[in-house]
C-alpha cells in the first residue's frame, strides 16, 4: 500500500502538474509520453484504492472470521492478492492511454495531450467512463463502508461479551492483552479506511453531480473548476495519508522504515573502515 500510494503521488503532481506549469517545453509533454503518464495516474490510483478494499477485507477477515483467518490471511495469499489487484487494475487504465491525442503538432512531433473528441461523443467511450468511475471509486467506497460498519459491530459485541466473561471469573477488570490489540486494529482499520472515505466523498458527489446535470467548467474561476481541482487534491492526498499512518501506527513498520534509513549509513561506515 505505501509503495502504490508513493508512485501514485508521484505519477501525479511530479509527472503531470510540475512540468505542465514550470516545464511545459519538456520532454513530458511529447503526446505518447504524456498519455502513458496518464495511464499511469490512473493506474497507480486504482492500485492505491483496491488495495485499501483489500485491506479493509483483511482485517474484516482477521477479526470476524476465525475460520477463514487460519487461511486466508498468510504470505502467500497476500502476494497472490496484490499481485492480481494490480494486474487487473493496470489492464482496466490501458484503454486511457488511447483517450487522448496531440494538441499540435511541430516537425512531425506530436505535443501535449487532449481528449479525443470521440470521447464525448462515442457511447464506447461513456460506457468505459461510467464503468471506471464505479469501479474507482464508488465500489470501493460502499465496501469499505460496509466492511467497517460489519467490523465494528463484531468487535463491540466481542468485547462486551469478553469483559464480562473476565469480571465475572476474576471478580474485577485487569488490563486484557487481547483488548488492547483489538483497539490497535480499530485505530488502524479507521485511521485507512476512514481517511480515505473522508478524502474521496467530495470526488464521488461531484462527479455523481456532474453525471446528473451534465455541467461542466467553464473557466478557471468557475465554482464547479474549483470544486473539481479541491476534490483531486483531497483524492491525492488521500495517497499521501497511508503510508504516514502506517509510520506513526505500526511498530514493524517503523522498525523497517529506520532499517531502510540506516543502511546507507551504515554501507558508508563500512567503506570508510575497509
Amino acid at each position: 500500500m505505501a509503495v502504490a500510494d508513493l508512485l501514485a503521488v508521484i505519477t501525479d503532481p511530479i509527472l503531470k502538474w510540475i512540468p505542465v506549469i514550470y516545464f511545459p517545453d519538456s520532454f513530458l509533454s511529447i503526446t505518447p509520453i504524456c498519455s502513458s503518464v496518464h495511464f499511469l495516474i490512473f493506474s497507480t490510483t486504482m492500485i492505491s484504492v483496491w488495495l485499501t478494499v483489500v485491506f479493509t477485507f483483511d482485517r474484516f477477515v482477521t477479526i470476524c472470521c476465525k475460520k477463514l483467518k487460519s487461511k486466508y490471511c498468510t504470505e502467500r495469499t497476500a502476494a497472490v492478492v496484490i499481485a492480481t489487484v494490480s494486474v487487473l487494475c493496470s489492464l482496466e487504465s490501458v484503454p486511457w492511454y488511447f483517450v487522448y491525442e496531440p494538441e499540435y503538432i511541430i516537425d512531425k512531433v506530436s505535443w501535449n495531450c487532449i481528449y479525443k473528441h470521440s470521447f464525448y461523443t462515442y457511447p464506447a467511450w461513456t460506457a468505459f467512463e461510467l464503468f471506471h468511475r464505479i469501479l474507482t471509486p464508488c465500489v470501493p467506497f460502499f465496501l469499505i463502508l460496509l466492511l467497517n460498519i460489519q467490523t465494528v459491530r463484531h468487535i463491540l459485541a466481542a468485547s462486551r461479551g469478553r469483559r464480562g466473561l473476565r469480571g465475572f471469573i476474576s471478580g474485577e477488570n485487569h488490563n486484557d492483552p487481547e483488548m488492547e490489540n483489538r483497539k490497535k486494529s480499530i485505530i488502524l482499520l479507521f485511521s485507512i479506511s476512514g481517511s480515505f472515505i473522508l478524502l474521496w466523498v467530495t470526488q464521488i458527489v461531484f462527479y455523481i453531480y456532474q453525471l446528473l446535470t451534465k455541467q461542466y467548467p467553464s473557466s478557471a474561476n468557475d465554482p464547479l473548476y474549483i470544486t473539481e481541482v479541491t476534490a483531486a487534491m483531497l483524492q491525492l492526498l488521500s495517497s499521501c495519508t497511508n503510508t504516514c499512518i502506517y509510520a506513526v501506527t505500526q511498530t514493524k513498520f517503523r522498525e523497517e522504515l529506520k532499517k531502510v534509513m540506516k543502511y546507507p549509513l551504515n554501507l558508508i561506515v563500512k567503506l570508510v573502515k575497509s
